[in-house]
């Protein structure tokens, strides 16, 4: 569902191995592709492949709904207290499980509620609840943990909640995590803007937690379609090898945008030169908008997210390459702008600004 239409419906192939979908004839006429390279606009029922998602044979889009990471090992931990094993679930059966509380705007009915959905907006009892879950210590508010984090994906516990404001996101600390890890984000999303990036706004909740404004939801309260760059691409977090090249060839033809394609260029740049190796296939988003002008719908590159330090990565390697290299030179950041369709002169003047922006978290100096 998107806002209350129907999208389309999704199956099982008899085997109950793979997600079969089908658009609704009524979204065929006025709607618009849910995920272009995977499921296009048109009739007839697409049948997801085996692969990445051996697991649950499911679809890119849809994978993107389903949480990951601290949201997954929240809802293993829910369910087994239920006497039910998640690895048993197929993909429909798990995405019943997130029902309407998921990120972005598609929802999926019918749902299937867990027990202890309570809007908790105490955020030290949130990062109390959470160290003790994730240090195994107690699993009776896992669900509780899980609802509020609105099934959200990543590594470090979050949870969603409104204020007056808006809508927000808030990050506490992993077990792994220094006492600052709020700051930390803080300070490198600040530095992030000065680089030209576009980040959505931000603040610390209780002078420790950061928190980011969410880009799945407008000012007016409606959901907005979304989808990772490992969504689009059916990638798998499994098998970090992405490259920046393949990034930049994706948001120029999916948003038509040289503005946005010169966005991610600057992204690559601020993730080599400040040592943020989380840079994986799911920490890159795009959302769909309505150009009331043209009537029609058109997608663009969503605001940065998951920007801080990250020396481990991948056994010590960023999780996208750039030019085929995890250290690249000046010519090889430059190779993946121009196949971007950036000019060389464009490229050298935007290495130029994120280089002197970012001097003060600098930790990689780029060779000529």
């Amino acid at each position: 569902m998107f806002h209350g239409r129907q999208v389309g419906a999704l199956s099982l192939t008899p085997d109950n191995r793979l997600n079969v979908f089908e658009y609704d004839k009524m979204w065929l006429a006025d709607g618009f592709s849910i995920s272009p390279l995977e499921l296009p606009l048109k009739p007839g029922a697409f049948i997801a492949k085996p692969q990445p998602f051996n697991v649950n044979g499911n679809f890119g889009v849809f994978e993107d709904s389903l949480p990951d990471g601290y949201g997954r090992y929240l809802l293993h931990k829910a369910l087994l207290r239920n006497g039910i094993n998640d690895f048993d679930l197929s993909s429909i059966e798990r995405l019943a499980l997130v029902g309407y509380n998921g990120m972005g705007a598609l929802t999926y009915s019918p749902a299937i509620t867990l027990e202890q959905e309570e809007v908790v907006t105490d955020f030290d009892k949130l990062q109390e609840i959470a160290l003790e879950v994730l240090k195994e210590q107690q699993d009776k508010d896992a669900a509780l943990l899980l609802y509020n984090s609105g099934n959200s994906g990543g590594a470090r516990p979050k949870a969603v909640f409104s204020d007056e404001t808006g809508h927000w996101i808030v990050k506490f600390r992993h077990t792994y995590d220094p006492q600052n890890m709020g700051l930390q984000e803080m300070r490198y999303n600040e530095v992030a803007r000065e680089c030209g990036i576009v980040v959505s706004d931000f603040r610390l909740v209780n002078g420790r937690y950061f928190a980011s404004r969410r880009f799945d939801i407008d000012d007016k309260g409606n959901r907005i379609h979304t989808c990772t760059a490992g969504g689009l691409m059916c990638l798998s977090l499994r098998e970090p090898f992405m490259d920046y090249s393949n990034l930049l060839v994706l948001t120029g033809y999916i948003t038509r945008s040289l503005e946005d394609v010169e966005q991610m260029f600057r992204r690559m740049l601020f993730n080599y030169i400040t040592d943020n190796k989380d840079d994986h296939c799911k920490n890159f988003s795009f959302y769909v908008v309505r150009d009331k002008h043209l009537n029609t719908w058109r997608w663009r590159l969503a605001p940065a997210y998951d920007l801080t330090h990250c020396a481990e990565g991948y056994n010590g390697e960023h999780a996208t390459s750039v030019s085929g290299t995890g250290h690249p030179r000046l010519s090889d950041f430059i190779a993946v702008g121009m196949k971007g369709k950036i000019a060389e002169v464009r490229c050298r003047e935007i290495i130029d600004e994120v280089c002197s922006g970012s001097s003060g978290l600098a930790r990689y100096k780029i060779k000529k």
